[in-house]
């Protein structure tokens, strides 16, 4: 792949990117966030979540997540709560999905750009991602306390094309949620949907973009449209 050459806007010309997402996309961290939102329910006497339930409401922001499930009246406490659990269990409660390390080195190899943009606070993303050895694979990390605001405001994706210096057309934004959906195209960047999150295939298929059986199907689809991909991983199939 072309190393590229730079715009006058400071847009690398020949260079592709990928802006991930990280909760169901790249791992799974549904029994710490579980833990940490029954931790904080448990503050107020609330009875425990079970975990199908948690990962069908998670995607949309801890403030949004603390006040439908711990109360509205509740959020700030209950914020801190969570975050207090969730520093002692993340590590242990977090775990990548199937063919997502595998992948995510080939993509690099081939000289992708990549950048992560989670609703997930980026100091938490930061760490799941020196905890895997896959920190050095990212160009940022962004969140919302890097830019002010949760998806589907486009600011994450947007502060990611700026960091990897690459230009719209050439990045893909690859999320696991119909909100990512919506993200990428207020951003303008063409979005990839997997499967294994918090939304059932049903509601994918529905938001108008391309879905595919986890990450470990990216490569695949990359080098169908004539983009660089890596063959490393196996390619899964499509939803």
């Amino acid at each position: 792949m072309s190393s590229g050459s730079r715009s006058g806007s400071g847009v690398d010309v020949g260079t592709f990117g990928l802006i991930l997402d990280l909760d169901g996309t790249l791992v799974d961290s549904y029994d710490a966030i579980t833990e940490s939102l029954n931790h904080a329910r448990a503050m107020y006497g609330l009875e425990p979540l079970d975990p199908a339930t948690v990962r069908a409401a998670v995607g949309h922001g801890l403030e949004h997540l603390i006040g439908e499930w711990v109360g509205p009246d509740r959020i700030e406490d209950g914020v801190r709560h969570f975050r207090e659990r969730y520093a002692a269990v993340f590590a242990a409660g977090t775990r990548p999905l199937p063919g997502v390390d595998a992948t995510l080195h080939g993509l690099a190899r081939v000289g992708y750009r990549m950048a992560l943009a989670s609703n997930k606070p980026a100091r938490f993303s930061t760490l799941i991602l020196r905890q895997l050895s896959w920190d050095d694979l990212f160009v940022t990390v962004e969140g919302p306390d890097t830019v002010g605001t949760t998806k589907p405001h486009p600011a994450m994706l947007r502060r990611c094309l700026d960091r990897m210096g690459t230009a719209t057309e050439r990045t893909l934004y690859v999320g696991d949620m119909p909100l990512d959906a919506v993200t990428g195209r207020r951003a303008g960047v063409e979005v990839v949907l997997v499967t294994g999150g918090s939304a059932p295939p049903a509601e994918l298929n529905s938001a108008g973009s391309t879905v595919l059986a986890g990450l470990a199907a990216l490569p695949a689809w990359l080098s169908d449209r004539g983009w660089p991909a890596s063959r490393d991983a196996a390619p899964g199939p499509r939803s």
